[in-house]
């Protein structure tokens, strides 16, 4: 497959302009052929304006795809763009008048053929440097574009190409069509001149440049203007290229708008440091609103921030003075400025009464920068400026000036706006790092969950005289809340339910550690009473003094139709008897483990043995749902469970669970949200296994 080159506009546009260019050359020196040697070229005036045209055309692209991939908006470059440009064409026209003042009558300098190709010379680098000149402009007229602007500059091209095909309508005679419509497009520019919305932006150094410039374009386009009436009134030359409605037009055009912007630039020059200073001001707003960015100190925006400050109000020295409990005493607090001569000023401060007041005052939120006049050899004038985060006085900052009141009103109000900005910027970085840190909080506490969940057993050891089902809840994220079960062989199990005092995850990691000691101690199948005895010897050594750990155990005999209990200061535990059909807590003395740490806990554990029957329930619960209170600050209580199970005893125990769930929340009401862990451990006997 054949692979079409690409084509490049610019070039191929520029390589027509020299083409068309040198056709014209071609016609009119055949013309002149013809008419030295008295022959009829039959090379007609239109032909010449055709080729007029096109070679306006061409030029017209080259220099729009040109200028138009290399502006990038530098205003300078443009203007010095067209500058060189009329300094090529006009250095062309005077080495022209250079050559033929030399030559003056001679054969040479009476040559027509030679004379018209000059002037076929002048006439191309005139109009290149129309064409581009006036593109340029167009780039500096559309750089804040507005509807009107751009309708107005199509307007003018409109009526520009026109211009270019007028030379039919007249013949090329400089008549009244030729006056009015020169004065339209006349007025057009005047009115597209008063586009000059990129002067402000040039720095004083640039506006001279400018200046300079622009001063070359104006006597450039005058002296190639003059060149241009030369060649309309000399007869020498067949056919006038010069004398055309479209050249005539951009001679004007690029004149005006280049004398309007030279008086503008001009009229601008002592407004410049003032416009350059906002501009620098508001550099460094945006400086500061983006300095501080996540894992980053303070330092950087607090040092922008002196450096912004010291730039708006020409400070000559400045420093920061933070508050002990920022933290920040190791930022370089100084600027311009010695220690001593810190210390000096300092001093003189805490001497006067409107700057002790100004750093009493009730609400810090509220201060307003202090203008002082200083007494001090060198400095004659300072300002103290507050800086205050989320109502709360971080620090201040200090300027001296050598000058007496040298802080004005302007000057203190874009002083207080970069503090403001200043303080943002640190308190939504503080802000920004503090939601940092809660997130990973909040990660660890998923990762905290999802490792409690693995430390309560996914299935609980049962056989098939017994059903049970177990629930818990956190408060927080994570809880202390324990339950958990055993099959030490056929015929016995043991079930046990504890609850770390507190909540939160100090409590779930002594949960984790209750789980381990439960593990370890009862694969020795102790008694309840003797594993409380080892749970606490163990637990002990490894809780916190303040901490402590309630349970309950029970170990199910399947054979004898009986459980062995002991209890660690837990809630008791419901037993329902079907065959009574009454229900009642096993209420019996025991202390929490961790809670006394010697020997004598031995004397506080007490363990005692009940017979179930087929329909007997236990519920073994956490303080959690015995205290949950309602609205009103009563307590869920013993009674009401009692009296839930006994109505519901006919349900299993998952069911019978639901009910005390449900109930629980009900009774809170509000947001249904309890205030501490709470679990519970349902098991209702079945016929045994014979």
């Amino acid at each position: 497959m054949v692979k079409i080159p690409t084509i490049h506009i610019g070039k191929l546009s520029f390589l027509l302009a020299i083409l068309v260019w040198l056709a014209l050359l071609f016609v009119d020196l055949v013309r002149i052929f013809g008419i030295i040697n008295e022959l009829d070229s039959g090379i007609s005036e239109e032909f010449t304006w055709i080729l007029e045209i096109l070679f306006f055309f061409t030029l017209y692209g080259f220099y729009t795809y040109s200028i138009g991939k290399n502006s990038q908006g530098d205003f300078l470059n443009l203007i010095w763009r067209g500058a060189t440009t009329g300094i090529f064409a006009s250095a062309m026209g005077l080495l022209t008048q250079l050559f033929y003042s030399v030559m003056g009558e001679s054969k040479i300098g009476n040559e027509p053929f030679l004379r018209n190709f000059f002037y076929h010379l002048n006439f191309a680098f005139t109009t290149l440097f129309l064409i581009s000149t006036a593109l340029l402009w167009k780039h500096l007229i559309l750089y804040q574009k507005n509807k009107q602007v751009v309708k107005q500059w199509q307007a003018f091209e409109f009526t520009m190409l026109v211009a270019m095909f007028f030379v039919f309508f007249n013949k090329n005679n400089f008549d009244y069509s030729f006056l009015f419509g020169l004065v339209i497009l006349l007025i057009i520019s005047i009115v597209l001149s008063g586009n000059l919305k990129w002067i402000p932006y040039l720095t004083f150094k640039e506006k001279w440049k400018s200046i300079l410039f622009l001063s070359i374009i104006l006597l450039s386009t005058g002296y190639l203007f003059n060149r241009l009436l030369t060649y309309g009134n000399d007869e020498r030359f067949q056919i006038n290229l010069t004398d055309n409605l479209f050249l005539m037009a951009l001679f004007g055009f690029i004149f005006v708008y280049a004398l309007f912007s030279f008086l503008v630039t001009l009229f601008n020059l002592p407004t410049s440091s003032v416009f350059e200073q906002k501009l620098t001001e508001a550099i460094n707003f945006q400086r500061l609103s983006q300095s501080i960015q996540p894992e980053e100190n303070e330092e950087q925006v607090l040092d922008i921030l002196m450096d912004s400050c010291m730039s708006a109000s020409y400070s000559d020295a400045a420093w920061l003075e933070m508050n002990p409990s920022e933290n920040l005493t190791e930022i370089d607090q100084l600027r311009f400025l010695e220690l001593e001569t810190k210390k000096e000023i300092s001093d003189w401060i805490q001497t006067q009464k409107a700057a002790q007041d100004w750093a009493t005052g009730d609400k810090p939120e509220n201060l307003q920068p202090l203008s002082l006049r200083l007494e001090h050899p060198k400095f004659e004038s300072l300002l103290l400026v507050p800086l205050t985060i989320n109502k709360v006085a971080i620090g201040r900052m200090v300027l001296c000036k050598e000058v007496r009141d040298g802080f004005n009103k302007e000057m203190i109000n874009i002083i207080s706006t970069f503090v403001r900005q200043a303080c943002i910027a640190v308190e939504n970085h503080r802000l920004l790092n503090q939601a940092i840190l809660n997130e990973r909080y909040q990660e660890e506490l998923k990762i905290a969950q999802r490792v409690q969940k693995a430390l309560l057993p996914t299935r609980l050891d049962h056989p098939d005289s017994f059903d049970i089902c177990a629930y818990s809840n956190a408060a927080d994220e994570v809880g202390g809340d324990y339950y958990d079960t055993f099959k030490l062989d056929e015929n016995r199990y043991v079930l046990i339910i504890g609850d770390v005092s507190g909540k939160g995850t100090s409590a779930a990691f002594h949960m984790s550690q209750m789980k381990g000691v439960f593990h370890s101690l009862i694969q020795l199948e102790l008694s309840p009473s003797d594993f409380m005895i080892r749970a606490n010897a163990a637990l002990s050594k490894c809780l916190e003094r303040n901490h402590f750990i309630t349970a309950s155990i029970f170990l199910i005999d399947l054979r004898e139709n009986s459980f062995t209990h002991a209890r660690a200061g837990h809630v008791p535990t419901l037993i329902y008897r079907a065959n009574e059909q009454k229900s009642e807590f096993l209420m019996f003395d025991g202390l929490g483990l961790g809670i006394l740490r010697n020997k004598l806990y031995e004397n506080h554990v007490q363990e005692r043995t009940f017979h179930y029957a087929p329909g007997d329930i236990l519920v073994l619960i956490t303080d959690g749902v015995v205290e949950a209170k309602n609205q009103k600050g009563n307590q869920f209580g013993f009674e009401r469970i009692k009296s839930l199970v006994e109505i519901n005893c006919h349900k299993t125990p998952k069911e019978l669970q639901q009910v005390l769930i449900d109930s629980l929340h009900e009774f809170v009401g509000g947001d249904g949200m309890i205030d501490d862990d709470y679990s519970l451990m349902v098991v209702k006997f079945k016929e045994s296994e014979s």
